[in-house]
C-alpha cells in the first residue's frame, strides 16, 4: 500500500478505475471540486458561500430609514470635512450596507489581497507528493491544487464572513476594499457598536461617516496610494515560505466525506506562515503606510469633530484603541491568513500630521501625499518635528499634483 495525503491509500501501489474503493473516492473529490468553479487558485466561490453563510447568522436586511440615515451622515460628513482639507470629495456613491451587501462588494478586493499567498500555499501542496507517488497518480496530482485552492476559499471565507459582522464601514480595516468613489457604512454593526460607548447613536454614526468620508478623500484623489498599500500586502504574501510538511500533516487528517475534519484543519493554524526576513521587511512598509494612513484620517476627522461632536475626545480615544488592537474577527483574520492589518504606529503618525499642520498649514501638509517619495518614512515618525520643518520635503509640489 503507497500512502498519500488526504488519509487516502492506493489499492496495490497504484490507482485503479474499476475498483469500487477507488471509484467511491474519486466521486467524492469530483464532488467537492465541481460544487463550485474555482476563479485562480483560490476557490472564490466556496469562499463566499462560506462567508456568507457566516454572515447570515447575525445579518438582517436594513429598513429604509438606515439606509437614509447612513446616506445623510456620509454627506454631511464630506461637507465638514471640505472645512479641514484640500483634499476634494472622493465620494461619488454614498450607501448603506448589510453584511451580505459588505461581502458582495468587498470580494473583488479580497481575491487580490489573497491571491500571491494562496499561489505559496497551493504550490506547496501540489509539490509535497514523493516523485514515486506523484508518478503513479499521475493526472491525479493536478487535484491536489484543485483541494488547495478549496480550502483555502473555505479558510478565507471563514475570515471574510467573521469581518463581516464587525466592520462599520468601506474602509475599517485600513484598506481600501470597497469600489473607488463608493462610501458606506453598516448601520446594523454600528447599532450593536454603538450600545456600549455611552454615546448617541447619531453622534457614533456621525464621527465613523467622518472617517469613511476621510478616507474616500485619500484613496480617490492620492492616486497611488490605494495601490502602494495593496501593493504591499502583495510584497509581503509574496515573501512568505510555507513548511509543506506543516500542510501535508494538517491535510491527512482531512476526510472528504466528513465536514468537521476540513474545519478542523481550516482553525488549526494549517496555512500560518513563516517569516522570513523579505516578509519582515513587507511587513514593516505595511505598517508604515497604514499608520501614516489612519494617522492623517485621524487627524482630520478629530479636528472636525472636536468642534461639531460633544463625545469626540472619546470616540477618538476609542477608535484610536480599536485600530491599534483589532477586533476579534480582525484577530481571527490575521491567525487564519498570517496577515495583521494594524498601524502600529497610530499616534505616531498621527503627531507628523499635527506638525506638518502647524509649520506648513492645511494645504502644505496635503501636499505632501503628491508622491510616495515625499510623504514620511518609519524613521519620520521618530521625530515628527524634524520632519515638518524640514526644507526637501514637499516644496516642489502642490496640491493640484494630487488630481
Amino acid at each position: 500500500m503507497t500512502d498519500i495525503p488526504f488519509g487516502f491509500a492506493l489499492p496495490g501501489g497504484q490507482p485503479n478505475p474499476n475498483d469500487p474503493q477507488w471509484a467511491a473516492m474519486m466521486a467524492q473529490l469530483q464532488q467537492i471540486l465541481s460544487s463550485s468553479q474555482s476563479d485562480g487558485t483560490v476557490n472564490w466561490d466556496l469562499a463566499k458561500q462560506v462567508a456568507t453563510g457566516l454572515a447570515r447568522e447575525s445579518d438582517r436586511s436594513l429598513t429604509a430609514a438606515e439606509r437614509t440615515e447612513a446616506v445623510d451622515a456620509l454627506r454631511l460628513a464630506d461637507v465638514w470635512l471640505d472645512l479641514v482639507t484640500s483634499l476634494p470629495s472622493g465620494v461619488s456613491h454614498a450607501v448603506g450596507w448589510s453584511q451580505l451587501e459588505w461581502i458582495d462588494a468587498t470580494i473583488p478586493t479580497w481575491k487580490r489581497l489573497c491571491d500571491p499567498l494562496a499561489e505559496r500555499v497551493v504550490g506547496a501542496m501540489s509539490k509535497m507528493l514523493p516523485e514515486e507517488a506523484a508518478a503513479q497518480l499521475g493526472p491525479m496530482t493536478g487535484m491536489l491544487a484543485g483541494i488547495g485552492g478549496m480550502m483555502f476559499g473555505g479558510q478565507v471565507g471563514q475570515g471574510i464572513g467573521q469581518l463581516s459582522g464587525e466592520v462599520l464601514t468601506s474602509s475599517d480595516i485600513g484598506l481600501p476594499l470597497g469600489a473607488a468613489g463608493t462610501a458606506a457604512l453598516l448601520p446594523a454593526n454600528l447599532a450593536k457598536f454603538s450600545e456600549g460607548l455611552e454615546q448617541p447613536v447619531d453622534q457614533v454614526r456621525l464621527y465613523v461617516a467622518l472617517r469613511e468620508a476621510a478616507h474616500a478623500r485619500l484613496f480617490g484623489h492620492v492616486t497611488w496610494v490605494r495601490a502602494h498599500v495593496l501593493d504591499a500586502v502583495d510584497a509581503y504574501a509574496r515573501g512568505i515560505t510555507v513548511d509543506p510538511d506543516t500542510i501535508e500533516r494538517a491535510v491527512r487528517e482531512i476526510d472528504p466525506s466528513d465536514p468537521e475534519s476540513m474545519q478542523q484543519a481550516l482553525t488549526g493554524g494549517m496555512f500560518t506562515p513563516e517569516d522570513t526576513p523579505a516578509q519582515q521587511a513587507a511587513l514593516a512598509r505595511l505598517e508604515t503606510a497604514l499608520a501614516l494612513i489612519e494617522g492623517w484620517v485621524s487627524h482630520v476627522v478629530d479636528q472636525v469633530a472636536a468642534e461639531r461632536l460633544p463625545g469626540a475626545a472619546a470616540l477618538t480615544e476609542t477608535f484610536r484603541r480599536r485600530r491599534a488592537e483589532g477586533g476579534p474577527a480582525e484577530q481571527t483574520f490575521a491567525t487564519l491568513v498570517g496577515l495583521e492589518l494594524r498601524p502600529r504606529r497610530l499616534r505616531d503618525a498621527a503627531t507628523v500630521w499635527s506638525a506638518l499642520l502647524e509649520h506648513r498649514g492645511a494645504e502644505g501638509r496635503d501636499a505632501v501625499w503628491a508622491h510616495p517619495d515625499l510623504v514620511p518614512t518609519s524613521s519620520d515618525l521618530d521625530d515628527p518635528v524634524a520632519f515638518a520643518t524640514r526644507d526637501d520635503s514637499g516644496t516642489d509640489f502642490d496640491i493640484s499634483e494630487l488630481e
